[in-house]
Formats: structure tokens, C-alpha cells, sequence
């Protein structure tokens, strides 16, 4: 084994180094695939194959990456200068893909933490944006809005948003308000609201239907009608209890006046 001490000619390595540095490369391609088929087949659930790809060649070349650097730094390559400049590099390019890391880590919370999934009706930033959940990626989710607009939102952006779903309660609350004229009867009213709620199968009996006077308008008297209905049929049931609600007070004869200005003109006055 003493070979294994001889020097290389022409250099001041001696066998050993350079076995023990190939060595150190080798493992680190082995490691990286291990790594590399082990993030793909735990990330294959989670995301889209673009996205695990991606994430996998990032993980294999990391790994070698280091291998090769700890090979030549095994045989006295002094990497200082390297490191200085790379770090000079590293914060420069995380300032510019500060976004693109934080997109990163909110879309691998999404995945673990499954406030949404596809398919699912969902309303974020304070309701400014409505629609359903088409695809959810490591780096964007791509929302249907309800006007057939496809857009593509940063994880980010979802992530630190208040979510809104309306598809993990089994039941959603429809409010509607209609205006009656001041000289009908309320009560009247509010039986007749109310029978024409407990013809529609799909008004849930529990929690029971409400309807109440809410306040005087300036030319009607304000009532709420509040319902339960299942969240898949939520728009739907509440547009045909529009419809079915005005016809009930059209039939039974019920003002539902237009908006009223009293103008007062002065004696005199031109």
C-alpha cells in the first residue's frame, strides 16, 4: 500500500489525495440522486411536475456543487477569494429573488398547510378577487374568477391574505334585502317571505330561515331575509330566491316602491 503515499509527478498530490478527492465526488453524485429521487417521489403529490423538476435539478447540482468545492479544497485549493466573491454575488442575487424564495416557502406551506385546494370557491385579499382554485403550483395558483378571467397570483400574495373558502363548510348563509312600501303590513309580509322560503328544498330548516324588518329607508322599509343553503348550490338557490320572493309579493298584491324624493317648494319662489 505504500503507492498509496507516492508522489504524482509533475504535481505535489499524492495518490491517496486524489483518491480520497475522486472518492469525495463520487459520493456527492450519489448522494445528490438519492436526494434528488427522494424529493421527487415525496413533492409528486404536492405539486406540478414542472415544479418538482425544477426543485430537483437545484437540489442534484447544489450537492455536487459542494462535492467538488470539499474534493478541491481536500487538495489545497484556497477557495477565499471564491467565497468572498460568491458571497458579494449571493446577497446581491437574494435581493433579486427575494420574492421568487418567499413565493417558494408560501407555496410548500400552502401544500402542507391546505387552506385551498382545486376546485374550491375562495375569496382573498379582503375580497377584492374572487373565483376557484384551478392549480395550485410551489411558486403561483391560478384562479378562475367567476367572469371566466384565468389569473395567475403569487403564492405569497395568497399565503399572507385572509382566505376565504367557501367550500370547507358544508352550508352557506344567503342574505337578501327587499323594500316595502311603508303602508303594508309587516308582519303580512313576513309570513308571506316566509312560507315562500319553506317551499324551496333547498333552504335548510336548520339553522332556521330569519326575516326581519332591519331599518326605515327613505322610501321603504327594509327587510332581511337570511338562509342557509349548501355551499355547492349557495348562488343558484339565492338568485331563485330573488325571483321567488318578488313574485310571492307581486302576487299577494305587496308595493315595492322606487326610490321617493319629497320636494318642497317655497310660496312665491320662482
Amino acid at each position: 500500500m505504500e503507492w498509496l503515499g507516492a508522489t504524482i509527478p509533475g504535481s505535489n498530490f499524492t495518490v491517496f489525495q486524489i483518491v480520497v478527492a475522486v472518492a469525495v465526488i463520487v459520493g456527492g453524485i450519489l448522494v445528490a440522486k438519492a436526494l434528488s429521487l427522494s424529493f421527487k417521489r415525496l413533492s409528486t403529490p404536492l405539486m406540478s411536475g414542472n415544479d418538482s423538476k425544477l426543485l430537483q435539478r437545484i437540489i442534484y447540482y447544489t450537492v455536487i456543487v459542494i462535492a467538488v468545492m470539499t474534493s478541491l479544497s481536500y487538495l489545497g485549493v484556497d477557495f477565499t477569494g471564491v467565497l468572498l466573491a460568491g458571497g458579494i454575488l449571493g446577497i446581491v442575487v437574494g435581493f433579486a429573488t427575494q420574492s421568487v424564495v418567499s413565493n417558494l416557502v408560501s407555496g410548500i406551506f400552502l401544500q402542507m398547510d391546505k387552506p385551498i385546494s382545486i376546485g374550491d370557491p375562495i375569496s382573498i385579499i379582503d375580497g377584492d378577487l374572487s373565483g376557484v382554485i384551478l392549480e395550485i403550483n410551489v411558486f403561483s395558483t391560478t384562479i378562475r374568477t367567476f367572469d371566466g378571467v384565468n389569473l395567475r397570483i403569487p403564492n405569497e400574495k395568497i399565503f399572507t391574505s385572509k382566505i376565504y373558502n367557501f367550500a370547507k363548510n358544508t352550508a352557506r348563509r344567503a342574505n337578501i334585502t327587499v323594500g316595502i312600501a311603508y303602508k303594508e303590513d309587516i308582519a303580512q309580509v313576513t309570513e308571506i317571505v316566509k312560507k315562500t322560503l319553506e317551499e324551496n328544498p333547498l333552504v335548510l330548516v336548520e339553522p332556521a330561515p330569519l326575516v326581519y324588518a332591519d331599518n326605515l329607508g327613505d322610501s321603504c322599509v327594509n327587510l332581511s331575509i337570511r338562509v342557509w343553503t349548501p355551499s355547492s348550490v349557495w348562488f343558484p338557490v339565492r338568485t331563485q330566491l330573488v325571483q321567488q320572493v318578488k313574485k310571492a309579493l307581486d302576487d299577494a298584491g305587496i308595493e315595492i316602491p322606487f326610490p321617493q324624493r319629497v320636494v318642497w317648494q317655497k310660496k312665491g319662489a320662482r
